[in-house]
């Protein structure tokens, strides 16, 4: 097959791993853990397919898929985010991604949302989470933007440091 692909996440890990799973699929995979690295790859290439994920350290994916559709109009991308939400899945929609999806996700999800036909992608149906689940997903968040430091992301939320912690290890019955 050998179409390009692009794959662009900050996890180290979880890029590692999905660039193997492409490739085991007959897919050429050039990674990017940035913005910059991304751009780069970019400039030096056209890719056929794009997946990128939406918080990346250095800013937003959408500022790749903006580079990517600017230099390769017919590409395919797919936004991924841990933390989706309406405005930002309609901008990413608007702005030219085929699909957004919410991690985790597995390859083969991903490659049919590449796969689908433009329109499916705004008419697809979510489930909508708890408000237990988006709560505890929004303090991880908060936690992983202070690196991890429980009290500073404690007084972010306005809450006591311990009832953070007792609340992170409490995941909702979806997440279980």
């Amino acid at each position: 097959m050998n179409v390009s692909l692009l794959l662009v996440d900050d996890d180290d890990t979880l890029r590692e791993r999905m660039a193997t799973a492409f490739a085991r699929r007959g897919y050429e995979v050039t990674q990017a853990g940035s913005i910059e690295e991304a751009k780069t790859c970019i400039s030096a290439e056209s890719y056929v397919l794009a997946v990128i994920d939406l918080s990346l350290r250095d800013g937003s994916g959408l500022e790749v898929l903006r580079v990517l559709l600017r230099e390769t109009p017919q590409a395919r991308a797919v936004i991924l985010t841990g933390y989706g939400t309406i405005t930002t899945s309609v901008e990413a929609i608007q702005m030219g991604a085929v699909h957004y999806l919410t991690k985790p996700t597995d390859v083969d999800t991903i490659l049919d949302a590449l796969q689908e036909p433009f329109s499916s992608a705004i008419t697809t149906k979510r489930e909508v989470p708890s408000l237990s689940q988006v709560e505890w997903e929004h303090m991880h968040r908060v936690l992983h933007d202070c690196d991890g430091n429980i009290s500073r992301a404690a007084k972010l939320l306005g809450m006591h440091r311990r009832s953070l912690q007792r609340k992170l290890q409490k995941a909702p019955a979806k997440l279980r």
